[in-house]
């Protein structure tokens, strides 16, 4: 190697190393700089978070959990000055309702009772019995469809129930206290229903209504043939629909058959009575031909109304309530006449092939010709909004303000089989009772008081949103 080379060769090596040692010196990802919040000006405070409708522990800036004894239900409390609707009798204006012992004792004009009695002052707020959802999906974490079989009565929606589900929370903050949690539609009998109470933060049956009846879920039209015809099986069409139905009603019949015959012969002292093998499925079947169970449907078309309540009459038991019913104005009359409820939206049209025909005057229609109507979610969301649900029946068709909110209160509850005990402000009934910071047939009003059973679940005025009993973690 020539000197000028053995320089270059020299010269590259230094500038190498001198490369290398640099880099190792750095760090290979250099972190990204985290902007720091800058610092409100001395004497000037952070503004507070507007409430949302959620439970704060998502967003790191709930308040400590509060610490509180378990509702008790022996709660005296008196409502003063609010505007009551009470659904059943009108407005009472400047009104008072008494609350004992869960439930309602008295409400007027003026109330007697106990100087010990808390006393709320109502006044300029709105006052109304708790809301009450006829078709909701909350607290199931998915599991509402057992789509494996298009007859599953014996399917226990309680063994899906989430009860620590926040969506609880949110009907609880929008005023709804109770609901009818139902399986989806994807079986022509999908199976049993659970009612709850909205006491978000207790146990798992502190929230379930007690004595409420026990539904059952039908479902017809496009959902069973979607399911499963897509898997080439029966149903496919909506005869097949309504022949797999009939046939599981007729083996129910046989199976009641074969027990009556055991039980008549047991009751004689035959001792070699051959005791019929239990089914679980027609077992439940059965209990709906019994009148065991409130069979509520899921169907969108005139024509599959008339057919459901036909094979109710061949089989002898009778519908409850259709369930979404976007056509039921069109044949109102009959529907009527059957005792068959309407659980249905208030102005939801063209999301599938079933709803092109849906109009927003279905529900006022439908009550005029003698239907009772109930608003509902269908959803585990928009429960939170039964009041701006039920008030577009006041722009659509022009019901009144006590039919409105007899959509929201007492018309379901009926359908769920407990409007002796909710849906109204009458004495006897249990204290489920909302206080509104508006008119409550508004977009602008919110609940700032939610009372069940007495106990005060939602309080506005809380730190953590409101939520009296709710324990993060638990």
């Amino acid at each position: 190697m020539s000197p000028v080379r053995r320089s270059l060769f020299a010269f590259l090596l230094v500038v190498a190393l001198a490369a290398f040692a640099a880099a190792q010196q750095q760090p290979s990802n250099p972190p990204a700089q985290t902007q720091q919040p800058e610092a409100p000006p001395p004497g000037q405070q952070q503004p507070a978070p507007a409430p949302t409708g959620e439970p704060a522990a998502d967003s790191g800036t709930q308040a400590a959990p509060q610490k509180m004894a378990k509702p008790t239900g022996h709660n005296e409390v008196v409502i003063k000055g609010g505007t009551l609707l009470t659904v059943t009798h009108g407005r009472i204006a400047n009104g008072q309702l008494y609350i004992k012992d869960g439930k309602i004792v008295a409400v007027g004009q003026t109330v007697q009772a106990p100087a010990s009695a808390k006393v709320i002052d109502a006044t300029g707020k709105w006052v109304t019995p708790g809301l009450i959802d006829a078709h909701s999906h909350i607290a199931l974490d998915g599991d509402v469809n057992e789509a494996t079989s298009p007859i599953t009565p014996q399917m226990i929606m309680l063994d899906a129930f989430q009860y620590t589900d926040k969506g609880i929370y949110r009907a609880l903050a929008g005023g709804t206290t109770t609901s009818l949690l139902l399986h989806g539609s994807a079986n022509m009998i999908g199976g049993q229903a659970v009612v709850i109470k909205h006491k978000y933060g207790m146990d798992r049956d502190d929230l379930l209504f007690p004595g409420a009846p026990q539904s059952i879920k039908f479902a017809s039209g496009e959902n069973p043939k979607r399911v499963y015809g897509g898997r080439n099986q029966t149903p496919a069409t909506r005869m097949g629909n309504f022949a797999v139905m009939r046939q599981a009603f007729q083996e129910a019949r046989e199976y009641m058959r074969e027990w009556d015959d055991y039980n008549a012969k047991t009751q004689k002292g035959d001792k070699d009575a051959k005791q019929p093998k239990r089914d679980l499925k027609l077992d439940a079947l059965a209990d709906i031909l019994r009148g065991k169970l409130l069979v509520q449907i899921h169907c969108y078309r005139a024509d599959e109304f008339l057919t459901e309540m036909a094979i109710a009459h061949e089989f002898g038991y009778k519908i409850r309530a259709f369930h979404h019913g976007l056509e039921v104005y069109k044949v109102a009359d009959k529907v009527a006449a059957d005792g068959v409820a309407l659980a249905t939206f208030s102005d939801w049209y063209g999301y599938k092939m079933e709803a092109n025909d849906a109009i927003p005057w279905n529900a006022v229609i439908s009550m005029r010709k003698g239907v009772r109507v109930a608003i509902k979610s269908d959803s585990d969301d928009l429960t939170r909004r039964l009041n701006q649900e039920a008030a577009k029946t006041m722009h659509y068709g022009g019901a009144t303000e006590d039919e409105a909110m007899k959509m929201i209160t007492l018309n379901p509850a009926w359908i769920i089989g407990v409007d002796d005990k909710v849906g109204s402000l009458d004495a006897g009934k249990d204290a489920d009772v909302v206080i509104w910071d508006k008119y409550p047939l508004s977009s602008y009003a919110t609940p700032e008081k939610v009372f069940i059973d007495g106990d005060l679940f939602f309080d506005k005025s809380l730190p953590g949103y409101g939520m009296p009993y709710y324990t993060e973690g638990k």
